[in-house]
């Protein structure tokens, strides 16, 4: 009787461990996912295509990693990533064009894993520009609560006190539950969309290749994905005692990224706030078992998935406002991370100031998005003190 106790506990531990990471994963920055792809020129059917093909592709990616490695590696998609695309805004040419940028990052990912000399530049990029240029991208949706305040206060108000009480008595449910009473208020506000035309559809995007979504969205994907989720992803593994090699790694998920790309998806790679949830010992007490959690995590994210039309449909009906709102309230620790690592070393601040200041401007030049610029600013100015 004792085995068979251990046997469920070996069976239901784990998977409740990973379908809560999943559905804390998706709840908490699906809409900021579809907010980057209409952002950068989606249609509510590409977005919502984008969405599918992110859930789908990383959950497949998740179970063949977990089943392979024995390890609890956790793939996610590119959140701080989908910031910046609401802060780039639409290229050139359109969403093909920002396609064509998502498939970059997904190359320079994937040779980031072919090439180790590539991936140590990339390591020496310093980490407090790379915190500071993604503090630069968040920081004006961070101000959607207060914009949004000012503008729907009775709608606003209910969420933002719904997040605090559950910072304060649950915070790991904090987005989640903030999500679930936007959904009741959007529900009780808008009409809701046709549930039986809102099944999941691929939508092939051909991508459009052109120099200024290259350098503005592939190569500011690329540094996010890797400075601000990759390493912190990596970190989490490593502190509970993973040592997985980076390399396959970075080639399966720049290859599922360049696949979820041609479907509208912007970048996949290691999971980091969720990855704990599967990670640490809350997924089992055995190491040995824990990646059990990161295949049920990976099955729940294509099943979630399904729902991705339904929820592209009901955020277009939703007060654009107020879905950036609860975006910004779910990136609020992301931009405190960005800011704490940038300033941590005293001798830096001042290009890490520059940087944020350039990313945070939403001015661009060339048109060329801000973040490059700011990372090139922060750059030149760090070159220049320690040349003075």
């Amino acid at each position: 009787m004792a085995g068979q106790g251990a046997g469920a506990g070996d069976f239901i531990q784990p998977t409740s461990a990973g379908i809560l990471a999943a559905v804390v994963g998706f709840a908490s920055a699906f809409t900021i996912v579809l907010q980057g792809l209409a952002a950068a020129g989606a249609t509510p059917i590409q977005a919502a295509s984008g969405l599918l093909a992110l859930c789908v592709v990383k959950g497949l990616i998740g179970i063949q990693m977990g089943l392979f490695s024995r390890l609890p590696i956790s793939i996610a998609w590119s959140t701080p990533g989908a910031a910046l695309l609401i802060a780039t805004g639409v290229p050139t040419g359109g969403f093909p064009a920002a396609v064509g940028g998502f498939l970059v990052a997904a190359g320079l990912i994937v040779l980031a894993g072919l090439w180790p000399l590539f991936g140590r530049l990339v390591g020496r990029i310093p980490m407090g520009l790379a915190s500071a240029m993604l503090a630069g991208v968040l920081f004006d949706l961070c101000l959607a609560p207060v914009r949004s305040m000012a503008a729907l206060p009775w709608l606003t108000l209910p969420i933002l006190l719904t997040w605090a009480l559950m910072l304060r008595f649950a915070r790991l449910y904090a987005v989640p539950v903030s999500v679930a009473v936007t959904a009741g208020l959007i529900a009780w506000s808008t009409p809701l969309p046709d549930l039986a035309a809102a099944w999941p559809r691929p939508e092939l995007v051909l991508p459009i290749f052109s120099l200024e979504a290259a350098i503005s969205i592939g190569l500011p994907l690329f540094i996010v994905t890797m400075a601000s989720q990759n390493i912190p992803g990596l970190a989490v593994l490593r502190g509970n005692g993973y040592d997985p090699d980076t390399r396959p790694i970075f080639i399966i998920t720049g290859m599922g990224s360049a696949v979820a790309a041609l479907f509208g998806g912007q970048a996949m790679n290691l999971a980091a706030i969720t990855a704990a949830l599967c990670a640490g010992p809350e997924a089992h007490p055995d190491p040995g078992k824990r990646y059990r959690a990161t295949v049920a995590a990976a099955a729940t994210y294509i099943l979630l998935g399904l729902g991705a039309s339904y929820a592209a449909a009901f955020i277009a009906a939703a007060p654009p406002l107020l879905i950036q709102a609860v975006a910004g309230l779910a990136l609020l620790p992301s931009l405190a991370s960005a800011l704490a690592g940038g300033l941590a070393k005293e001798a830096e601040r001042l290009p890490v100031i520059l940087t944020f200041t350039v990313a945070a401007s939403g001015i661009g030049f060339f048109s060329i998005g801000p973040a490059f610029w700011g990372l090139v600013a922060g750059g030149a100015l760090m070159l220049a003190l320690r040349k003075a």
